[in-house]
């Protein structure tokens, strides 16, 4: 377990949902806070949730590469520090493989998984720089390890942050860098994600909008789920002193990954396990 008091959070993703209690979480052990997001009034939220008026906000378009570097720049000038860098945006649509765009693969992909390669590029070379205690933090998705009818686009890229923060682990491991990995698997918390359209740039908007049942259904169930992110925020933070990797706030998700393998080690077909 570190000390992370007087240290810096930065957290992608924070003017809402798991991002917004993940502040609220690392305010309420000391540590100051970066916050980046889409929309200054939602990080201006965050930031007096969490108590923390002078917290850094930088307007922050994850998909975008020289938009985190500059988020990298501003928080290594305002605070010299990155002690825990949670690359936690995320945007989600669903349905079936054949009618998703190549906007809808444009725009998934590049939040969920290249949010994070950014993250990663940016920040991590300078953590190196510090020589001192630091965690990258990665939010995946139970849909990261198994797989769901509609979710080609979005099982793809979080199993893809799952297999980068492996990775990314292995790599940090082999320089001997004091840097810890983490990936966070949560399954349906009652968030907003499934209003992530909102957010969608113009350029990558669909002529015809992507709806059906399957997204009606994402948000009732996202609505009616048990957990909510300030319960997600304490189980990461406890994760992170338990030096876990794989951090699962959903239990059951074990079944449904042991059935996938059991699928796998036997040829498949792949189950329903939605």
């Amino acid at each position: 377990m570190n000390d992370w008091s007087g240290r810096t959070a930065v957290i992608t993703g924070a003017g809402s949902g798991i991002g917004r209690a993940l502040a609220a979480a690392c305010a309420a052990r000391g540590m100051r806070l970066v916050l980046a997001d889409l929309q200054r009034p939602a990080l201006e939220e965050t930031a007096e949730l969490a108590g923390q008026a002078d917290a850094l906000l930088c307007i922050t378009d994850v998909s975008d590469a020289q938009a985190v570097e500059v988020l990298a720049q501003r928080t290594f000038e305002a605070t010299g520090d990155a002690a825990l860098l949670f690359n936690n945006a995320g945007v989600l649509a669903s349905g079936p493989a054949w009618k998703l765009s190549p906007q809808d693969w444009t725009w998934i992909l590049g939040v969920n998984l290249m949010g994070v390669v950014h993250g990663i590029r940016s920040f991590v070379p300078r953590m190196r720089e510090q020589g001192r205690a630091a965690r990258v933090v990665n939010t995946a998705s139970g849909a990261g390890l198994t797989a769901v009818p509609g979710g080609g686009a979005y099982c793809a890229s979080k199993h893809a942050v799952v297999a980068l923060s492996e990775c990314l682990y292995h790599d940090l491991r082999m320089q001997a860098c004091p840097i810890g990995v983490s990936v966070v698997c949560p399954s349906y918390v009652n968030t907003g994600i499934a209003a992530s359209e909102q957010y969608r740039p113009a350029a990558l908007h669909n002529d015809i909008p992507l709806k059906g049942p399957s997204e009606d259904r994402l948000d009732r169930t996202f609505r009616r789920a048990k957990l909510g992110a300030n319960e997600v925020a304490q189980i990461v933070l406890q994760g992170i002193d338990d030096d876990a990797f794989y951090i699962l706030p959903h239990p059951e998700i074990m079944g449904r990954v042991q059935a996938r393998f059991g699928q796998i080690e036997c040829g498949g077909p792949p189950q329903d396990i939605a």
